[in-house]
């Protein structure tokens, strides 16, 4: 396992659309391991292969409550149970330390892929539904910020680049 860098936005790359994975071999799985690495090392909660800058469709999570139970989604694809929607803060390890509200699906059904390629389903609410559509824009290219107003995300977009900046500085 390795741990990979994290793209942090305004990179043009985390707008790239990943593309499906053929087939779940020990590339794959590697990629996976890789990804649970680096998001336990940041203290996440999902990563999408996107923002490690591999556009595949991979993406993992644990929200469990001590952090022990990963959950990989490999070619994952979501539909809504219902309509209601309700905001969650969220935040992203490829936007540091800002955070918004944003509006989505109560529940959802997930179908995908495990890390050995078997087919599996789940239906998920509260945070786990809320986290499946985030990484899954992730693998769209989309970000949170996309969902707020364009005066909030040019706001985010400033203090990015005012982190890179320093970053780059030090």
């Amino acid at each position: 396992m390795a741990k990979r860098p994290i793209l942090e936005f305004p990179d043009e790359r985390l707008r790239t659309k990943a593309q499906p994975v053929e087939t779940v071999d020990d590339d794959i799985r590697q990629l996976v391991d890789d990804m649970l690495e680096t998001m336990y090392d940041a203290r996440g909660i999902g990563l999408a292969a996107t923002q490690i800058d591999v556009h595949r469709r991979v993406v993992v999570m644990d929200v469990s409550e001590n952090g022990n139970e990963p959950l990989v989604m490999i070619n994952p694809r979501y539909t809504p149970i219902g309509e209601e929607k309700a905001p969650l803060s969220e935040g992203c390890l490829s936007i540091p330390e800002q955070y918004a509200e944003v509006p989505r699906f109560l529940k959802v059904k997930l179908e995908a892929l495990d890390r050995h390629g078997e087919a599996f389903e789940l239906e998920a609410e509260g945070l786990l539904a809320h986290c499946i559509q985030h990484e899954y824009d992730h693998l769209e290219g989309v970000l949170f910020v996309d969902y707020l107003s364009p005066l909030k995300r040019e706001r985010i977009q400033k203090k990015m680049q005012k982190r890179h900046k320093l970053m780059q500085d030090a």
